[in-house]
């Protein structure tokens, strides 16, 4: 009885072994995709914002760079504090069952000793025939016949599950010894990744500094930036509630939305059929703004709104349409670079910040065609774009609708 319970609390402490492993196994592979993600993001950012050693960069603009891969060498370091504390719960996990294991194979080694001993004190064939020879009847010699067989099955099981329980405790060894491996090049990344993390702190510490200096206000600057992109949202916003109008003007003219034809239903099924399909606007670059109202990466008390995503590609970048449609409006002001829009149904594309247009108002326009070039600031030399994607007036996170962004 107390046999049956040993081997019943170990098989459930197996299992639950089994599954933790399993689901520590599953969030280590994320976590592992997650680090990959991240270093792809900082090398990125390093070819896109911080090559352009030649010039001398705008101060503010190389503090929101620097602000941006603080932000994600931050996110880096964690995520591998969380893989790090995985690989020592897995090591915990592994180090108990190396010990269960030796404990199981003591036991079946002693076990099979005992057994070989008895057997060789029986002495053997002899004593197991008189043991047959000895019954009273033939019933009885026929159990005892099946008890000698079981009891044959039983030892070379035995044997077998020695040699088992000593390759899984091998196994579970070589395990331990590359989790302790994963582990410790996991810190040792870490530290590199602090001391990098640092210096960039400074840096970033050190043009504030120059920048009160030399009496310019962040802030200040923060606040005219968004006011320039506040005039060309309002612009957009204009824009897009005329041609509603246009389109409803022999039906209801205060209407919200686009009154469509057949050929404009279609399109705009097709867009939302390709959501979180859709091609990027340039062929290279990487989000170094997000969608919404959210605080300044650097002046906490700043508030940025974005009816879109800022994106940061390379010099000269083609800009692309994300979806077939139409050249709805091209927007230019002065101090400002132009504005695109293109309508697919009742969803609108926006492309800001362009150097060069290679269209025009009505042009009929393909996925993926080139529309312009990114405008490349002579002084940073960064080069980025703003994009949005409406539905109707309203502005929506482009996020769920680029594939990957």
């Amino acid at each position: 009885m107390i046999f049956i319970r040993l081997i019943l609390i170990v098989f459930v402490s197996s299992v639950i072994t089994t599954l933790n492993a399993q689901n520590y196994s599953e969030k280590q592979k994320q976590l592992e995709l997650q680090r990959e993600k991240l270093q792809a993001e900082i090398k990125q950012i390093n070819s896109l914002l911080f090559q352009n050693t030649a010039k001398e960069k705008n101060l503010i603009s190389q503090t929101e760079d620097l602000s941006l891969k603080i932000s994600v060498r931050m996110k880096l370091i964690a995520t591998n504090n969380q893989q790090a504390n995985i690989l020592q719960n897995q090591i915990n996990l592994n180090e108990r069952e190396i010990n269960n294991l030796s404990n199981e194979l003591t036991i079946l080694k002693d076990d099979y000793a005992k057994m070989i001993q008895n057997s060789y004190q029986s002495k053997s064939s002899k004593s197991r025939l008189m043991f047959l020879l000895s019954s009273e009847d033939f019933s009885q010699a026929y159990k005892r016949l099946q008890y000698l067989r079981q009891y044959s099955e039983y030892r070379t099981n035995q044997g077998n599950k020695i040699v088992e329980k000593a390759m899984t405790l091998k196994e579970t060894n070589d395990i331990l010894t590359n989790q302790r491996n994963k582990k410790n090049e996991i810190a040792s990344d870490n530290k590199q990744i602090k001391k990098v993390l640092q210096n960039e702190q400074k840096s970033q510490e050190d043009i504030i500094l120059s920048l009160k200096r030399k009496g310019i206000s962040l802030a200040l600057e923060i606040k005219k930036k968004q006011k320039r992109s506040a005039t060309i949202d309002r612009e957009i916003d204009r824009l897009i509630k005329e041609a509603i109008a246009e389109s409803n003007k022999n039906k209801d003219p205060l209407s919200n939305e686009f009154n469509l034809t057949p050929e404009l239903k279609k399109l705009s099924k097709n867009f939302v059929l390709n959501k979180g399909k859709l091609p990027w606007p340039v062929d290279k670059g990487i989000v170094i703004q997000g969608f919404g109202t959210q605080p300044h990466s650097i002046i906490k008390t700043a508030v940025i709104k974005s009816n879109g995503v800022t994106i940061a590609t390379v010099k000269d970048a083609n800009i692309r349409a994300v979806f077939d449609g139409e050249v709805m409006s091209i927007l230019s002001f002065k101090g400002s670079n132009p504005t695109i829009l293109i309508r697919h149904g009742n969803y609108i594309s926006t492309y800001k910040n362009i150097g060069k247009v290679f269209v025009k108002k009505g042009d009929k326009i393909l996925s993926k065609q080139v529309i312009g070039e990114a405008f490349t600031h002579p002084s940073s030399g960064k080069t980025t774009i703003q994009f949005g994607i409406f539905e109707g007036i309203k502005p929506i996170n482009p996020k769920i609708w680029i594939y990957k962004m």
